[in-house]
C-alpha cells in the first residue's frame, strides 16, 4: 500500500481466484497443486504474495464445497494465516451446478463457467476486484497496475492485464489466447479467440501464418467494479433463457464472452494495462519443469525470498 499512503488514499480492494477447477484428489497430479517453489509453494501462493505486496487487502477463493476440506487443509488455513498476519481478510464461495437461475438440464455434469464462478462470490464482493485463473502465475507488475488503477480510477471502468503475446507461449504445444485490438489510448476494442497458436522462430504462428508476438493477449486477470456482479446476475438469467436451451450439456457462461459483449454494445469501456512479465502455466506436463526452473530463476534474481512470504 505505499504507493497510495503517500497520497492519503486508501481503499479495499480484492483478488478473487477461481479455483473451483481443482480436483478433489489433491496432490495426485493436479497441475494447480503441483509444486513449484523451493518449499514446495505452488502458483496460487505466488499470485497470493504479490497481491499483498500490491496493496490488495482481501483474498476471495471461489472452490467447490466437494473440495472444502481437502482445499481447506493444502491451501486455506495456511493461507489464512498469512493473511492474518498482514491484516488481509479471507473469504470463500462456493460454485455449484445448481447455483442458477432454473432447471438443472438432465445429464448436465459440465460446470457453468468463469462468470458464474464470479457470480458464486457475489455475497464476498464489497469492493473494486481482480479475477484470475488459480493455475496461472502473472508476474508482479500486473498486479501492482490492476490495482492502483482500481483505486486511482474515478470512473465505473473495467480494466485488463496486457501480456505480450510472446511472453505466455509454450515450448510444449499449441496454445489458445483471447489476442486484443486496443485504441491509441490503449482502450480494447475487441477480443479475438484465437486457437492453436505455437511457438516459433521468429516468434508465432497459426496454421502456418505469422501472428505479432507484441499483440497484447488477455490472460483472464480482469480488474472490474463492483458493480459488475449485478451485470452478471441479470446476463446469467439471460444466458439460462438463450444459451442453455440451445445447448444444455456446453453452455458456459464465460467473462471473455461476457465482457467482450458489453464492450461491443457499448456499455463498458476497459482499459487494457500492458504488462511485460512473463507468464507460466502448466498447459503440459512437460511445462511443470519449466515453472519450477523459472521460479527459480526468479528466487536466485532476488524477485523473491526463498522463504516466499518472509518479505511482506
Amino acid at each position: 500500500m505505499q504507493r497510495l499512503k503517500k497520497v492519503g488514499i486508501y481503499m479495499k480492494t480484492a483478488l478473487l481466484i477461481m479455483a473451483a477447477g481443482i480436483g478433489s484428489r489433491f496432490g495426485g497430479g493436479i497441475k494447480q497443486l503441483a509444486p513449484v517453489g523451493m518449499n514446495g509453494e505452488i502458483i496460487m501462493d505466488y499470485s497470493i504474495h504479490d497481491a499483498i505486496e500490491a496493496g490488495f487487502n482481501k483474498i476471495i477463493f471461489v472452490i467447490r464445497k466437494d473440495i472444502e476440506k481437502d482445499f481447506m487443509e493444502v491451501i486455506g488455513s495456511r493461507i489464512e494465516k498469512i493473511c492474518a498476519s498482514k491484516g488481509v481478510e479471507v473469504a470463500y464461495a462456493f460454485q455449484s451446478l445448481d447455483d442458477i437461475p432454473g432447471e438443472v438440464p438432465e445429464g448436465r455434469t459440465k460446470p457453468w463457467g468463469t462468470g458464474q464462478a464470479v457470480l458464486a462470490a457475489r455475497d464476498a464482493i464489497d469492493s473494486p476486484f481482480v479475477v484470475l485463473n488459480a493455475d496461472d502465475y502473472y508476474g508482479k507488475e500486473a498486479f501492482v497496475k490492476l490495482h492502483d488503477y482500481l483505486c486511482l480510477e474515478a470512473k465505473d471502468e473495467f480494466c485488463m492485464a496486457g501480456f505480450k503475446l510472446k511472453n505466455t507461449l509454450s515450448d510444449n504445444g499449441s496454445v489458445t489466447r483471447g489476442i486484443c485490438k486496443v485504441d491509441d489510448s490503449l482502450f480494447l476494442t475487441e477480443v479475438v479467440e484465437t486457437t492453436d497458436i505455437v511457438k516459433t522462430e521468429n516468434g508465432a504462428a497459426v496454421n502456418g501464418k505469422e501472428v505479432d508476438p507484441d499483440a497484447y493477449v488477455s490472460m483472464n486477470m480482469w480488474g472490474l467494479p463492483q458493480s459488475f456482479v449485478y451485470t452478471l446476475k441479470e446476463g446469467f438469467v439471460t444466458f439460462f433463457e438463450e444459451d442453455v436451451p440451445a445447448n444444455p450439456m456446453k453452455a458456459e457462461y464465460l467473462l471473455p464472452i461476457i465482457i467482450g459483449k458489453l464492450l461491443e454494445e457499448g456499455k463498458v469501456a476497459v482499459k487494457v494495462l500492458e504488462s511485460s512479465d512473463k507468464w507460466f502455466g502448466v498447459t503440459y506436463a512437460e511445462d511443470k519443469a519449466y515453472v519450477i526452473e523459472s521460479f527459480k530463476k526468479l528466487i536466485d534474481e532476488g524477485i523473491y525470498k526463498e522463504e516466499l512470504f518472509s518479505d511482506l
